[in-house]
C-alpha cells in the first residue's frame, strides 16, 4: 500500500503539485498551533484573554520602541480589515498596554511601560519553553531563515492568486 502526501484535502493534492497541498496542510496546523501558543504564552505572562491577533499587534507596536501608525500595523501584519486592528488597539489601550495619539491626520499607537513589561515576560517564557526546548531538534538558524524567506515568497504568491481570483 502506497501512502500519498499528508494533506487535508486529497482532491486538491490530485493536481499537478501535491507537495503544495502538503505544505498548505502544514501551514494550517502551524497557524493553529502558533495561535494557541501566542495566547497561552501571553496568559502565562500575566495577560489572559488576549486573542492571537491582539498579541501580534502588541508585539508589533513594541517593535523598536517607536510610535506606529494604524496603516503601518496593518501593512506589516498583512491585515486587510483595519477594523480588526482598531478593535484590538482599543482593547489593548483599555488594558493599559498601549496609548494612542495623532500625527497629523493619522492615528498613532505607542507601547506603555506595562505593555513593554508584558512583552518582556512573553519573551522570557518563549526562550524557556520554546527556544530552549526545541534547540536540539529544530533546524539550524540559517535553515530557519531560509524557511522564513520561502514562506514570505509564498505569501506573495497567495496574495497575487487572491487578487486574480477576485477578478474572476
Amino acid at each position: 500500500m502506497t501512502i500519498g502526501p499528508i494533506v487535508s484535502s486529497a482532491h486538491l493534492a490530485d493536481g499537478s503539485s501535491p507537495a503544495l497541498s502538503e505544505l498548505e496542510y502544514g501551514l494550517i496546523l502551524s497557524f493553529h498551533a502558533f495561535s494557541r501558543w501566542m495566547t497561552r504564552c501571553m496568559a502565562a505572562a500575566g495577560l489572559p484573554g488576549l486573542s492571537s491577533t491582539e498579541v501580534l499587534i502588541l508585539h508589533s507596536i513594541r517593535h523598536r520602541g517607536r510610535k506606529k501608525k494604524l496603516a503601518d500595523i496593518c501593512l506589516v501584519l498583512d491585515i486587510e480589515d483595519t477594523h480588526v486592528v482598531t478593535y484590538a488597539i482599543r482593547k489593548l489601550e483599555a488594558a493599559g498596554l498601549v496609548t494612542t495619539g495623532r500625527a497629523a491626520k493619522e492615528k498613532t499607537v505607542e507601547i506603555t511601560e506595562k505593555g513593554a513589561e508584558a512583552c518582556l515576560r512573553y519573551a522570557e517564557i518563549r526562550e524557556r519553553l520554546l527556544v530552549a526546548a526545541t534547540k536540539s531538534q529544530r533546524p539550524q538558524e540559517i535553515d530557519l531563515s531560509e524557511i522564513a524567506s520561502v514562506l514570505r515568497f509564498l505569501s506573495g504568491a497567495y496574495d497575487q492568486a487572491a487578487r486574480a481570483a477576485t477578478t474572476l
